[in-house]
């Protein structure tokens, strides 16, 4: 009996083989000579496949085809697509944990003479990060900018960072400011400082970063967001680690909710939003540096018309500057503005 059986084959017997069979076992059995299954017949090819398959058996003394129980016969078509399924799985596993085994021995070993690597596509990114973040021993240090993160984004990280976590790795993440204002945000924060991560948050804007083990960094390419660049270098891993380590002393808690921290960040976003206004820049850049929507960065820039009673954004960066001089005599100090365009 044949054993290479495949999906084509079970399609067969559960259909037309399947009905033969059928017949054959009301009938009883099937003679050598039953019209149906002789050369040419309709059924010649059905029947040659319960053969084969072992589900019909000769008896000489009749000449006719007798029906095998299926469960006889199963063990004998089932078990070795068993045995091969297993080694297929085996060697699967094999090949997952020597190439496992390969990308540790890669990450861990800065190749000499290629300190940059570049990642190009979101998926390769994530795949490489997740790797990353998996052989993570000692310490994660993230920057996360641009406000608040996608939530889809926040629930594949949660199970990642949570198993470094669980590892002892030591974690710490940097915010904006306009990012404890999103509920996905909050919540991923619970559960991460809950098993030892510390999370902060800043006025001012940082580019994404990620450093694992201060052996190796991440950051995004600045001509292209789907784009990464890995850094094996250790001069530009730890000057990127002293900036990180800058903004962190300047950033506030994020589980601080006291009145007058509150009250603090909120005029850390008032002069962060006055500063762009001074500086001249788009909404569109200055909202991005902010962390906020171009939409809700306007609605900064309306209200600060409504405090200073102006209409226009040339009139407001007038009165702000007209303001900051004022302040610069009152300390005795000389001091300068540049007008926002409208």
């Amino acid at each position: 009996m044949s054993t290479e059986f495949d999906s084509a084959h079970r399609e067969l017997l559960q259909n037309d083989a399947g009905a033969l069979y059928q017949k054959i076992v009301l009938e009883g059995s099937i003679s050598q000579d039953d019209e149906r299954i002789v050369a040419g017949g309709p059924e010649t090819d059905n029947f040659a496949f319960l053969l084969d398959l072992g589900l019909l058996a000769l008896d000489p003394s009749t000449a006719s085809y007798l029906p095998v129980d299926p469960a006889i016969v199963q063990s004998r078509v089932v078990a070795p697509m068993g045995q091969r399924a297993a080694e297929l799985l085996a060697e699967s596993t094999g090949w997952a944990t020597t190439f496992a085994d390969l990308g540790l021995a890669y990450r861990r070993t800065a190749p000499a003479d290629v300190p940059i690597v570049e990642l190009r596509g979101r998926p390769n990114i994530n795949r490489f990060l997740t790797a990353t973040v998996g052989d993570a021993q000692e310490e994660l240090l993230t920057a996360q900018p641009d406000g608040a993160r996608p939530q889809a984004v926040l629930e594949v990280a949660i199970e990642r960072d949570r198993r470094a976590l669980g590892r002892g790795v030591k974690m710490r993440t940097l915010y904006q400011h306009s990012a404890r204002r999103s509920v996905a945000t909050r919540e991923y924060v619970e559960e991460v400082t809950q098993v030892g991560a510390e999370v902060r948050t800043l006025d001012e804007f940082f580019n994404k970063l990620i450093v694992v083990d201060r052996r190796l960094a991440v950051v995004p390419s600045a001509q292209d967001s789907e784009i990464a660049v890995v850094i094996h270098d250790a001069n530009m891993v730890a000057y990127l680690v002293d900036i990180f380590e800058r903004f962190w002393e300047r950033a506030r808690p994020y589980a601080d909710r006291d009145v007058s921290t509150e009250r603090g960040i909120a005029e850390d976003v008032h002069k962060m939003t006055v500063r762009m206004l001074v500086e001249g820049h788009s909404d569109h850049a200055s909202a991005k540096r902010v962390g906020v929507s171009t939409r809700t960065y306007a609605g900064y820039v309306a209200s600060l018309k409504a405090e200073y009673g102006v209409e226009t954004r040339f009139q407001l960066g007038h009165a702000i500057g007209q303001q900051e001089l004022r302040e610069n005599a009152r300390e005795g100090t000389p001091g300068s503005t540049t007008s926002t365009q409208e």
